[in-house]
């Protein structure tokens, strides 16, 4: 059966209009098309939609600046189209209707009330100016310039996500926001949640966010207004609208120059007044000047991240050398991270751990075989020996200037809160914070793990070692440090079991042990 179909205008002059037709229609800016377009961006004839054999398809006629369906330019053969698809002749867009509901379901009462496609540089134009080119009102360009201010304040992507949206929900007055990224820049990226806000006074809910308005947002590459959600005969979206509350959504693309990085997504509820083209102008511009910083800020983090891995793979080239120590680093950094976090430390001083925890043990490179795998007790001299990787691992890391704020961790991990550590035999807080915390979780790893060049082969059931953990407070360890790591024991326990070989986890002696004697191999 044969569907009319229907072209609506969504951008600019054109919106509002209709052009209906069962058979063909043309589109350019000569008036003998059915679809008169006096824009500069279209040209002559630009394009026809054509109705066929199996369904309706566009066809670009050699425009000059193209047509695009959903975002994406179409090559010079026809291109099919569906209900809802986004259709642009050069900057004008439409949105595509079928004038009869399809077989399997009532017509939508979705409706896309506007949409735009600008540029980034469009976007930022209207930092300071609106669509009819008045300036803005000060709470929406303070707003405007607090967002710029974020990246520079932020210390990590999570709390630029997290301010950019709280200022969007706020200044838009939004009931919640979300906002999404790709996860990877291939064609078809998985869209993740990054973050979450609600207006004042609003209660958090279970449907934060239309996942298909989202996605069809990103696909296309415009940035939509839809308005009177009730019902969608293609998908469930019904049930994140309907119980979301959600009565007019704006999804806006973010995006720079060089990709599409996600959609920031607002809704209002049924009371509220809903959202208008200019709001949609507005967070549009608001978009455009936050998604730099997102990019770089993502940037940073697999920057980052890269560097994290290259750290884990030295570490794992000390462990290779010594049975011991297999996964020895991993658990260590584990364990500090989670009691630098219940101490709250600022998250860059978390990041710090996250690095110097894997290298902490380098300078074990440095130690003879013959000492670090010897079977049994080391002698006097030895055990010198082997107390300088603490040294070591510090003049390994001193000629990358990157390095240096791990240092401290790595040299002085092995200090003592009474000062007979080594090797600078630093007292109490002489000793920098973040080695007084991985000298803790360095020791407790040392204490449950398998040691096979020790007399005491087994690792020690975690009871015991929490409690010569206590047993040390203000001797061996920070008393602040220790004392706050044994009110997370239950999670380091989980850790411990999550990180350990089975085979050591099973083969922990159940006996109580008194004394325990450090050894400088770990």
């Amino acid at each position: 059966m044969k569907r009319p179909l229907r072209l609506r205008g969504i951008s600019g002059d054109v919106k509002g209009q209709v052009w209906e037709s069962d058979t063909i229609l043309r589109a350019g800016r000569l008036a003998s098309l059915e679809i008169v377009l006096d824009d500069s961006s279209v040209s002559r004839r630009h394009a026809e939609v054509r109705h066929g054999d199996d369904g309706w398809h566009v066809r670009d006629l050699e425009s000059t600046n193209g047509t695009y369906v959903n975002g994406v330019r179409i090559g010079p053969g026809e291109q099919p189209l569906k209900a809802r698809d986004i259709v642009q002749f050069g900057k004008v867009a439409v949105i595509v209707e079928m004038t009869d509901a399809p077989p399997d379901g009532p017509p939508s009462n979705q409706h896309v009330i506007a949409a735009t496609q600008s540029s980034f540089e469009e976007g930022m134009r209207r930092l300071a100016f609106d669509r009819n080119h008045m300036p803005r009102a000060g709470e929406q360009l303070f707003a405007l310039l607090r967002a710029g201010n974020h990246f520079v304040n932020m210390t990590s992507e999570d709390q630029l996500l997290d301010a950019v949206l709280n200022d969007a929900v706020s200044v838009l007055e939004a009931q919640r926001g979300a906002i999404v990224l790709a996860e990877s820049d291939g064609p078809d990226p998985k869209m993740r949640l990054r973050a979450l806000a609600v207006g004042q006074g609003e209660p958090p809910g279970r449907f934060h966010y239309s996942k298909k308005l989202t996605n069809r947002c990103f696909a296309s590459g415009v940035s939509l207004l839809y308005s009177t959600l009730t019902a969608d005969d293609e998908t469930k979206v019904t049930q994140s609208i309907a119980d979301g509350a959600m009565a007019s959504v704006m999804c806006v693309l973010l995006r720079t120059p060089r990709k599409r990085l996600g959609v920031l997504h607002l809704d209002r509820r049924f009371w509220q007044n809903p959202f208008t083209e200019d709001d949609l102008h507005l967070a549009d511009a608001l978009a455009a000047h936050v998604s730099a910083a997102i990019e770089a800020a993502q940037l940073l983090r697999r920057q980052k991240d890269q560097f994290l891995r290259t750290v884990s793979v030295l570490a794992q080239a000390v462990e290779l050398r010594d049975d011991y120590t297999g996964n020895h680093t991993q658990r260590v950094t584990r364990y500090a991270t989670m009691l630098a976090e219940k101490l709250e430390l600022p998250d860059d001083q978390i990041d710090l751990i996250k690095i110097g925890g894997p290298l902490h043990d380098i300078g074990k490179i440095g130690i003879d075989d013959a000492i670090l795998r010897k079977p049994g007790r080391l002698t006097a001299e030895e055990y010198a020996i082997m107390q300088t990787h603490a040294k070591l691992g510090a003049e390994i890391l001193e000629p990358v200037p990157e390095m240096a704020p791990i240092i401290p961790i790595v040299r002085n991990h092995h200090e003592r809160w009474d000062g007979t550590g080594y090797p600078d035999r630093l007292r109490g807080e002489e000793t920098p914070l973040l080695a007084r915390i991985v000298a803790v979780a360095d020791a407790f790893d040392a204490m449950t793990s398998n040691r096979p060049y020790h007399e005491n082969k087994k690792g020690k059931p975690p009871a015991w070692a929490f409690g010569e953990v206590e047993r040390q407070l203000g001797r061996q360890f920070d008393p602040v440090a220790g004392a706050a790591f044994l009110t997370i024991r239950e999670e380091i326990v989980r850790a411990m079991i999550e990180l350990m070989p089975d085979a050591e986890i099973e083969a922990l002696e159940p006996v109580t042990v008194t004394g325990y004697v450090p050894d400088p191999r770990g």
